[in-house]
């Protein structure tokens, strides 16, 4: 019996992505680094460190360990900047209705955000009373596509991996849930989260009776 859901935050309970573009390109254009949307594309559901590595990579450039931590803290500046305009209203469409659906129906709900910034945008979206645990980039070391996150919210849930739902818009979070032995919704294209056991285009479509009947079928 499905007793858990957990959300992945950027692009499922709101969308901070194009934020994150915007610090990412600030850091890129001050260091002549060449930076772009299908380049950012690739860094969707990865930790920061991650990232970076991906945009060197591109640039085919290596960096000393304090360089690289240099700048992923300037873009993190950055992006909390940027992060200081959300609202409660910055919600994507369903995604809230969604979560209090769930607990009308005593379903536990988490958040499960490779972002370290995860506890001040859920503060930011007065969303504090909607989640009854926060896993953020702090809390394991191993990051999506690992299970690690997934399994250490399902943990403090209290709940075992087979009782808990994943919803995710990244293939690396989808990953992350299936190696976790999670059931995975996805958000998005076929080509990014086709491997999910249930998908939807965006979370307008999310439906708690179609989610909550994933082990039933």
């Amino acid at each position: 019996m499905i007793k858990a859901v957990i959300f992945d935050l950027d692009g499922v309970i709101t969308d901070t992505a194009e934020y994150h573009y915007q610090g990412w390109k600030k850091m890129s254009d001050e260091e002549n680094l060449n930076f772009n949307r299908e380049i950012n594309e690739q860094l969707r559901g990865v930790s920061r460190v991650q990232s970076l590595k991906i945009i060197l990579n591109y640039n085919n450039k290596k960096l000393s360990e304090d360089k690289m931590k240099e700048l992923t803290e300037r873009k993190n500046r950055y992006y909390k900047e940027f992060l200081k305009n959300i609202t409660e209203k910055d919600y994507l469409p369903g995604a809230k209705e969604v979560v209090i659906e769930l607990k009308k129906r005593g379903i536990k709900t988490a958040i499960a955000s490779a972002s370290k910034n995860a506890k001040p945008v859920i503060k930011s979206l007065k969303g504090n009373d909607l989640f009854d645990f926060i896993a953020d980039g702090y809390s394991v070391e191993n990051t999506k596509p690992a299970p690690d996150l997934f399994l250490f919210a399902s943990k403090n849930l209290a709940m075992k991996p087979e009782e808990c739902v994943v919803i995710e818009d990244a293939q690396a979070g989808i990953e992350a849930a299936l190696a976790g032995k999670m059931y995975a919704v996805g958000i998005g294209p076929v080509e990014r989260v086709g491997s999910a056991h249930l998908r939807y285009d965006d979370t307008s479509k999310l439906d708690a009776d179609e989610i909550l009947s994933l082990d039933r079928k």
